[in-house]
Parts: structure tokens; C-alpha cells; sequence
């Protein structure tokens, strides 16, 4: 392949080939950095700061639930948070093609007031930039942010040490062991399904809408508890993608219920109709997260306390038994979960 394709951008083995055959040679360079750009973890870590940056290019800018202000304040916190680090501070860099409504920058800016507010994140510094018509679609923004280490992540990491041995002072990827428990958050497929259903008009966007929401607090209740090691927010490739990239740097496999995943019906129907994996789809507002078997009931139930992880559900274990990931499904038998090529539903986020 000699070109650039919409795949290498939408989270699945296409881009994560691009990443670690063409990028990494170039741009990881250093040995001293704690947690570095090879590791591919959700943030990198350098003097005990975690620090992470996304760009976003979402079609249509503004959809049910959400529009690309909320979700560039969302989606950057939470890539901070789930490494167990406290966000304190971002970045926004705007680049708007020449034309663009001002009323509708208002409206976007305004959202991400609300969610830096929500989040109790602040928005500290940026840049602007416009470009002429056509030079890009209609708008990019990206955002960057830097998260502390703390005492919760201390105490976190402490707890998990009361069962099982862990050497990272950090949550990763790479922490899984046999028998830690899987937890998911709550419902997935939702902000792909709400994005598609609004382009197609197939008319599901009035019963779905975007979970796109910052996950610090929720995430916070949960560390409350302890024996939480790994965490990941199940993006561009999904669920299956999310598991897949856990299990691979773990070097342990994961063996998922598929009675225990919660799907909306609206969204399952949705996934009949096109032909697609809610597996495969694309979230904003939920956490793959691992936990140390016997503290798992327990930050379910703290999940389960906070409006963004009310459906929650523990959905499997990681295992020696099987490589890789496989689900249990509801009518007894066994498949394998592997990772997508790419995101079915291309530019969500």
C-alpha cells in the first residue's frame, strides 16, 4: 500500500500498523521517558506528568448527544484519566476553513466551556488558525492535555499490591493478569450508531444519542476503591479493538460473556440493519477496566453509583486458557474477537 487510506486513521490493525511500522522509528527516540509513544498506551508519562493530544475531525460537526466541542474536551480528558492521572489542564488548537458560520463557532466554543466546566478542567491555551475554502472540511480541532499523579492512584496501586503482585506505578495496558476481572462502563455502539444514523437519515438518531461525556469523576469514584490496573476507553475500533490491544500488551487472553454487554436495542437494530459489530464501534463516554478479582464487585458498585457508569457490568475475565480475545455467546458456544481492520464508521471522532 503507498498511500494514506481513511483506514490508517480509524483505530483498527490498518492504523496500528501504519503507527508501529512507519511513525515509531522516527519519533520514539528516548529511553528515559517512564511510559513513551512505543508503549501506545492512552497518554505517555514523563516526569511523573502524563500528557496526551488528539485531533479531531468528526462528521458532522454538530450530531445527537453532542457536537465536536464537547467531544474534543471529552476525549482528551479521558485519555488522561484512564492512565490513572488527574487532569488539570488542557490545550485547544482550532483550524477553521475560511466561511465558517461564527454563530456555530460560538455554539462550539460554548460546549466546550460547558464540558471543560463539567470536568472541572480548565482550558488554559490554544491557537487559531483559517485556511481557505476547501483546504480542509470546514474544521479541525485539537486538543492536548497534562494530568498529575496523585495520592488516589497511590492508594490504588497499593490495594492491588494486597492481592497481587504489580511493578507499574502506573494503570496501563500492559497490567492484566489471569483472573482480573473486565469491566465496561455501560452500553457501547452508542456514539457510532448515533453519528451514522444522523448522516443516513435512517432514523435510529432519534432513539440514539452520543454517550460522548468527560469520565474523570466516574473514574475517580472508582479509584476510590482500589485494585483497578488497567483502563482504556473503547474509541475508534470499539470494544473488540479495546480488548484486543489489552490482551496483546498484557500477553494474557480475555474471555467475554456476551450476555453481560449491554446494547441498546435501538442500536443493536441498528447494527442488524447495516450489517455491523457493535462490537466494532465506536465509543466516547465509557471505560474498558480491569480489576484485580477481589476488589471487582466492589468498583462495579462504585461504577454503578456515578450517572456515567450506571450500566455497568463486569462482561469477562482475562485467562491463560485461550491467546487473544474470544467471547461466550448466548447461544453456548465460543467465537473469536478480533481486532477490526478499522473502524466501520469512519471520522467519529
Amino acid at each position: 500500500m503507498k498511500h494514506i487510506t481513511l483506514a490508517h486513521g480509524a483505530g483498527g490493525a490498518v492504523m496500528q500498523g501504519l503507527i508501529k511500522d512507519k511513525m515509531l522509528k522516527y519519533l520514539d527516540h528516548r529511553s528515559d521517558i517512564q511510559i513513551p509513544l512505543s508503549a501506545l498506551d492512552d497518554s505517555a508519562v514523563i516526569d511523573d506528568i502524563a500528557f496526551t493530544i488528539d485531533s479531531h475531525t468528526i462528521k458532522p460537526l454538530f450530531f445527537p448527544g453532542g457536537d465536536i466541542g464537547s467531544l474534543s474536551v471529552s476525549g482528551t480528558i479521558n485519555d488522561i484519566s484512564v492512565m490513572g492521572a488527574r487532569p488539570i489542564a488542557l490545550s485547544s488548537a482550532f483550524v477553521i476553513e475560511e466561511g465558517f458560520l461564527l454563530k456555530d463557532l460560538e455554539k462550539i466554543l460554548g460546549s466546550m466551556q460547558k464540558t471543560s466546566v463539567q470536568a472541572d478542567v480548565p482550558i488554559i491555551t490554544g491557537d487559531t488558525k483559517v485556511v481557505e475554502h476547501g483546504a480542509i472540511d470546514k474544521m479541525v480541532i485539537t486538543t492536548s492535555a497534562i494530568g498529575k499523579r496523585t495520592e488516589l492512584l497511590e492508594e490504588n496501586i497499593r490495594e492491588v499490591k494486597k492481592y497481587r503482585e504489580l511493578n507499574e506505578r502506573w494503570i496501563r495496558d500492559s497490567n492484566l493478569k489471569e483472573g482480573d476481572k473486565i469491566i465496561v462502563s455501560g452500553t457501547i455502539g452508542d456514539h457510532g450508531i448515533s453519528l451514522l444514523s444522523f448522516r443516513g437519515g435512517y432514523g435510529f438518531e432519534s432513539e440514539v444519542k452520543s454517550d460522548v461525556a468527560p469520565l474523570n469523576r466516574m473514574i475517580g469514584e472508582a479509584m476510590k476503591v482500589g485494585g483497578i490496573v488497567s483502563m482504556k476507553d473503547p474509541t475508534r475500533g470499539g470494544l473488540s479493538n479495546t480488548l484486543n490491544e489489552l490482551s496483546e500488551k498484557s500477553d494474557v487472553g480475555i474471555l467475554i460473556k456476551e450476555e453481560k454487554i449491554k446494547v441498546k436495542e435501538a442500536v443493536r437494530s441498528a447494527c442488524e440493519m447495516l450489517g455491523m459489530d457493535a462490537l466494532e464501534i465506536g465509543n466516547e463516554g465509557k471505560a474498558v477496566i480491569g480489576v484485580v478479582f477481589e476488589k471487582a464487585e466492589e468498583v462495579l458498585d462504585a461504577l454503578r453509583k456515578t450517572k456515567e457508569g450506571k450500566d455497568a457490568e463486569i462482561i469477562g475475565v482475562a485467562t491463560n486458557k485461550i491467546k487473544g480475545v474470544a467471547m461466550e455467546t448466548i447461544v453456548g458456544g465460543k467465537r473469536i474477537v478480533e481486532a477490526p481492520m478499522g473502524d466501520p464508521v469512519p471520522r467519529i471522532c
